[in-house]
């Protein structure tokens, strides 16, 4: 059985401030677009609240118009403010007086880049694969059906999608071969932290995986809060939260009797990192990449994204002692991704992958064998 996971970074529609180059534009709208929906859900407004509303609607550029070319303001019914000569002027006094959102612009990527895609999950050929930063279980499948087959690949007989709270619309996905069928899934798109809040913007969903000997995995596939744009506090605690729900997750699996469990993807923080000690240190999971077998593939660092170095590792395979006994190999493949401009590139990458918009991803597959 291989096993793989793979941050394919959406797609067919990626959302648009993520592609420009200016960190900080993404941070300031990712960060400015989530904020103003949260103080939008407020069933009082205070004068705070409005202040800073009228402060991130000016920062992403809609103060005078609904619509620029990377943000849209949806007013669906009633009013929350005039647009005025003197500026923008509130009438909504809490959520039950209008209905409406913020919400970032998407385009397509690059179609060089989704043959990529498929052509890095075409050569690993995991029976099993998590797809994290994926639109949604239609997209996945017409992937599977359509561009996986075009490049040479099988489609997957068993997809899965649940959706989640992402307001980018990216959530975590899995496909499977024939001889793997999803029997059982459990969402947690419904958890909440101690504030209220979702814990999880996308699920982490536990799916029973049957095996073409009758055994069953469970699975879980993972995308914890990014640092995307820097690494406050909220975003270390949330993914502390996040850890720890997933630790205590897979220990209620191992308590039912469960030896074979699974926890992959990407969860944004590196091995020795506060916020993953509940799920890396306090549990029995074993790391694949610490296997003797795990294949770096020529390359001296064990990153899992970007220029692959040591503390760039993020993303994924962690065995119940069970399976981490039963590894027969493991390691990342790298040809999708872009090794840089230079004439020593670090690793070997399709003739496709001509320049960084080509990439299939800024993250390498990981992928495991399992007797």
């Amino acid at each position: 059985m291989r096993i793989a996971t793979f941050n394919v970074e959406n797609m067919f529609q990626r959302t648009r401030v993520f592609n420009q180059s200016d960190a900080a534009l993404a941070k300031r709208y990712s960060k400015g677009a989530s904020e103003l929906n949260l103080l939008f859900e407020k069933p009082r407004y205070s004068p705070a609240d409005l202040r800073r509303m009228g402060t991130l609607l000016t920062d992403l550029g809609l103060d005078k118009s609904d619509d620029n070319r990377l943000a849209v303001f949806r007013d669906i019914r009633g009013r929350l403010f005039r647009r005025t000569v003197a500026g923008l002027e509130f009438v909504a006094a809490g959520r039950e007086d209008w209905i409406g959102w913020v919400e970032l612009k998407s385009e397509p990527v690059n179609a060089i880049a989704i043959q990529n895609t498929a052509r890095v999950i075409r050569d690993v050929e995991p029976d099993v694969i998590a797809v994290v930063e994926v639109e949604d279980r239609r997209t996945l499948r017409q992937f599977s059906e359509r561009v996986l087959t075009q490049v040479g690949g099988r489609a997957y007989e068993h997809i899965m999608v649940i959706e989640g709270n992402d307001e980018r619309g990216i959530d975590v996905g899995l496909m499977t071969r024939e001889d793997y069928p999803l029997r059982l899934m459990w969402s947690h798109v419904h958890d909440k932290t101690a504030k209220g809040y979702p814990l999880f913007s996308r699920d982490a969903p536990e799916y029973e995986v049957r095996t073409p000997d009758g055994g069953r995995i469970w699975v879980i596939p993972c995308h914890f809060k990014s640092k995307f744009g820097g690494d406050d506090r909220a975003s270390r605690e949330k993914r502390a939260a996040q850890a720890a729900k997933v630790a205590e997750i897979y220990q209620r699996l191992r308590g039912d009797g469960n030896a074979d469990v699974v926890v992959l993807g990407d969860l944004n923080d590196t091995p020795d990192s506060e916020p993953l000690r509940a799920l890396l240190q306090d549990t029995d999971l074993r790391d694949v990449s610490a296997h003797p077998r795990f294949d770096r593939g020529g390359f001296p660092g064990a990153g899992t994204f970007g220029r692959g170095g040591d503390r760039e590792k993020i993303d994924y395979i962690l065995l119940s002692p069970s399976l981490f006994g039963r590894v027969k190999a493991a390691g990342l493949h790298r040809k999708g991704a872009w090794p840089g401009d230079g004439r020593s590139r670090p690793w070997e990458c399709y003739p496709e992958v001509r320049r960084l918009e080509h990439a299939a991803s800024d993250h390498f597959l990981l992928w495991a064998d399992l007797a």
